[in-house]
């Protein structure tokens, strides 16, 4: 309750900051609908890294079972509870998700996929908005990374645990079709992606593991003014990798006449600003130079909008925020009235302490010419 007034009492001081609520608020004041606009990446609750590092099938084990138990510590159902109130504030039209993940299991360990449902962080969320009457669907969505599973101990034996990734974009269901509706619903894995040749991981003598990324998208209609709306989450482990999805994007879903609209977790550092290894690209540029804003700039230019990354335990005690990699940007026939940072203050943790992902989200308010 003392977030939510919190959150609450933030919202009605940003009214009167620029770049804030105000000129979204005015906009709607004379008669046009301004389109409303999140990226938010869920985070799948453990860092992968020791997995992937893995050289041996006892090494392996062990670090499956460090992350599980990393992933329950970071309770996404707690977390769950403060990403759907930072939807319920921001009311989008439509939502870009990265790391909607799904866990499963299997015991005891053995052969064929693991099916028990541990987490499901896309219905999980999905249910938590609706206790708060706020309705949405997902109209595109599409596996990604891989489809990884690898055994766990436990004091009774050992346990598959499974991991599907998905990207998900989510659209309002309440609002009349006359006034908002979605229609061409897309999505696909990019060509480009990396592989991880281990052998206890599978390589050789069987193929490499593939770590692939790839897009969601769809036709957004409000009051008869018509926007293509993609999320993606681009690859942070190979700069040329990532930037050669760019291309794919640019020729892609992006490839349109339409005013187009692109949110998500780029893994491209704004201007280089505390850039990493993985994240020093040019895919950013890239995509201002084929003619898109950066409603972030454009709004707020003033604020470094820091976006990543807490610590792997969402635990850290002051925020390690250093750099921009969440965006909401745009092309065409649409002006930026508002953009807002979620999840990035300390008022925003949950009761038991946790960051609500190791993101910050970013919401977006457009006008449509």
């Amino acid at each position: 309750m003392t977030r939510r007034w919190f959150t609450s009492a933030l919202c009605a001081l940003a009214l009167l900051a620029p770049g804030s609520l105000g000129a979204a608020s005015a906009a709607e004041g004379r008669g046009t609908t301004p389109l409303r606009v999140m990226t938010r990446n869920l985070y799948l609750g453990a860092d992968l890294a020791p997995v992937l590092a893995a050289t041996s099938p006892q090494g392996l084990v062990a670090a499956v079972t460090a992350v599980w138990a990393n992933v329950q510590a970071t309770n996404f159902p707690e977390r769950a509870e403060a990403l759907a109130d930072e939807i319920a504030e921001a009311d989008p039209h439509l939502v870009g998700l990265q790391e909607a993940v799904l866990w499963r299991s299997q015991t005891p360990a053995g052969p064929g996929s693991a099916t028990h449902v541990e987490y499901d962080f896309l219905q999980i969320l999905l249910d938590e908005l609706s206790a708060r009457g706020k309705h949405y669907k997902a109209v595109a969505s599409v596996t990604v990374g891989s489809d990884f599973e690898a055994p766990r101990s436990t004091p009774s034996g050992l346990q598959d645990i499974r991991l599907t990734d998905r990207d998900v974009l989510l659209a309002r269901t309440d609002l009349p079709a006359h006034k908002f509706s979605v229609a061409n619903a897309q999505a696909a894995r990019f060509q480009n992606h990396v592989p991880i040749c281990r052998p206890v991981l599978g390589c050789p003598p069987n193929p490499p593991l593939r770590i692939e990324r790839g897009w969601a998208a769809a036709d957004a209609t409000l009051r008869g003014r018509t926007t293509r709306v993609v999320t993606t989450h681009l690859e942070p482990a190979a700069p040329a990798v990532q930037e050669a999805q760019t291309d794919e994007l640019l020729a892609g879903p992006l490839n349109t006449t339409l005013p187009t609209v692109l949110i998500g977790d780029l893994n491209s550092a704004a201007g280089g600003v505390g850039a990493t290894p993985g994240t020093n690209t040019q895919s950013y540029s890239r995509l201002l130079a084929a003619g898109f804003t950066d409603a972030w700039i454009a709004t707020r230019h003033r604020n470094p909008g820091f976006t990543c990354c807490q610590a792997p335990d969402l635990r850290n005690p002051t925020s390690n925020l250093t750099q921009r990699i969440d965006y909401v940007l745009f092309r065409g026939k649409a002006t930026a009235l508002s953009t807002n940072q979620v999840g990035y203050a300390q008022t925003d943790r949950t009761p038991s302490g946790l960051w609500p992902s190791d993101h910050a989200g970013v919401s977006g308010v457009l006008r449509l010419r």
